[in-house]
């Protein structure tokens, strides 16, 4: 099987790329494959090659996802309090 390779005269995608500074390497994916009419494997197999050809990219999107799980902490623990507080009081009665 042939290796991938960003064709130099083919530039990645900059919607892809701000995607995984983002941390969404799916999203990536998903503009890769619509953007240059190929199957999935293809596609994260780009986004993939690109990502390890860019030593600072990986970094970035470890910190953006990480960033965006402290995030979702707050709101999963708001979630929880609500739902018990609603259960007390409709339990209780």
């Amino acid at each position: 099987m042939a290796e991938l390779t960003e064709r130099p005269n083919t530039p990645f995608p900059a919607a892809a790329e701000a995607a995984l500074l983002k941390g969404n390497k799916i999203e990536a994916i998903k503009i890769v494959r619509e953007e240059r009419g190929i199957g999935l494997k293809e596609a994260k197999d780009l986004v993939e090659q690109h990502v390890a050809s860019r030593p600072g990219l990986q970094m970035q999107m470890e910190s953006a996802q990480a960033a965006a799980r402290q995030g979702f902490l707050p709101w999963l623990v708001a979630v929880i309090v609500i739902g018990a507080l609603v259960y007390y009081f409709l339990a209780g009665r």
